[in-house]
């Protein structure tokens, strides 16, 4: 039987600015409902998001139950103790709510598995800050999920996409029938999606061409080194893998390197993904959500072949965005310098204008 009073319940303080973010992660992106079980995972860094989204679950009579790793496994942390997984037994909804260290990516992997295997509704919240909470979880996202709809038909018949930016990019992404495409909006429907939502990806047949990584990088190195725009790194892709990887930060060049060569198909693409959240403007430096400012970012590593299809898997999965996009989808454009042609995709821009929360990032 369920019971909350178990929990190691956090209580700390937090910015009232956070509220709004964690009532629509829990009563919009996963409509959790009174007679629903909830189970936060959470760390020190975290917690007070953690506590908002607790707090959240408790205004709509959700019963919860939030639990700090670092109570349980010493960071990094390879795998998770029975104390953090058993929850998962006597939970309808999940949240992931921790700062990334490196080579935790298995224990990751561990948790979303069993999630999976269980058919848990859940939020993949990896590398989540108080500012995104006051940004991209602030979005509307229902017209983030109505834009990822139209985009998305688009892609699913697809054999191709072309992108260039103003940096350098000139890539070209080949597609199989047999992938398939997913939407992560932030409406969490069918599969779990990270939060904030909005992107649409797969796991793509090849990829050739140069990729300049002008954003952020995934894993543990968004924490290390933010937003790497003043020292761009040139990614050279041919037949879907990596390479040559050069940047003017040479510690940087030698670690992504490595990285990207740690195991049996590190350095291959395994994912290729549009972003579509409408309420990012710019990049921060997290690639939670820099990824989904709209543009492309691509993954080395793990292909998510329980959602893509793909029929190989790797212990690694880092992603690199780069910004200012055109992107085709085969012959047609639907973005230029990184917005969105309204008139392809069916939809206007006028909504942003009338949603105070973006209006006053704006400002």
């Amino acid at each position: 039987m369920y019971n909350p009073t178990q929990a190691m319940i956090v209580q700390a303080a937090y910015d009232s600015r956070l509220v709004p973010g964690a009532r629509n992660a829990i009563e919009v992106c996963l409509a959790v409902q009174s007679h629903q079980r909830v189970y936060i995972l959470s760390d020190r860094a975290s917690e007070c998001i953690a506590q908002a989204l607790a707090d959240a679950c408790r205004r709509v009579g959700a019963p919860i139950r939030l639990e700090i790793l670092e109570d349980h496994v010493q960071r990094p942390a390879l795998s998770l103790s029975e104390p953090l997984m058993q929850p998962l037994d006597h939970a309808d909804v999940v949240l992931y709510c921790v700062c990334p260290m490196a080579n935790e990516l298995s224990h990751r992997q561990q948790f979303v598995g069993t999630v999976e295997r269980m058919g848990l509704r859940y939020a993949h919240m990896v590398g989540i800050t108080e500012s995104i909470m006051c940004q991209g979880m602030r979005a509307d996202f229902r017209k983030v999920d109505e834009v990822s709809k139209r985009l998305l038909e688009q892609a699913s018949r697809a054999s191709k996409i072309t992108v260039r930016s103003r940096f350098g990019t000139d890539l070209e992404a080949t597609f199989a029938p047999n992938r398939i495409w997913r939407k992560t909006s932030g409406i969490i429907e069918e599969v779990w999606s990270n939060l904030p939502g909005g992107e649409i990806f797969t796991a793509p047949l090849s990829v050739d061409g140069v990729f300049v990584v002008d954003g952020t990088i995934g894993d543990h190195f968004g924490p290390k080194y933010g937003l790497i725009s003043h020292t761009p790194m040139v990614l050279h892709i041919q037949g879907g893998y990596l390479q040559a990887a050069t940047c003017a930060n040479k510690e940087l060049e030698r670690e992504f390197w490595a990285y990207c060569h740690k195991h049996r198909y590190s350095n291959r693409v395994g994912e290729f993904a549009i972003g579509t959240n409408l309420a990012v403007f710019e990049f921060t430096g997290n690639l939670l959500q820099d990824e989904k400012m709209p543009g492309v970012h691509i993954a080395f590593g793990d292909p998510y072949g329980s959602q893509t299809g793909a029929d190989w898997t790797c212990g690694t999965h880092v992603d690199v965005i780069t910004g200012s996009c055109d992107i085709w989808i085969d012959s047609v454009q639907v973005m230029e310098n990184g917005i969105f042609l309204a008139d392809q995709l069916g939809f206007d821009y006028n909504y942003l204008f009338e949603d105070p929360s973006v209006v006053l990032d704006i400002e």
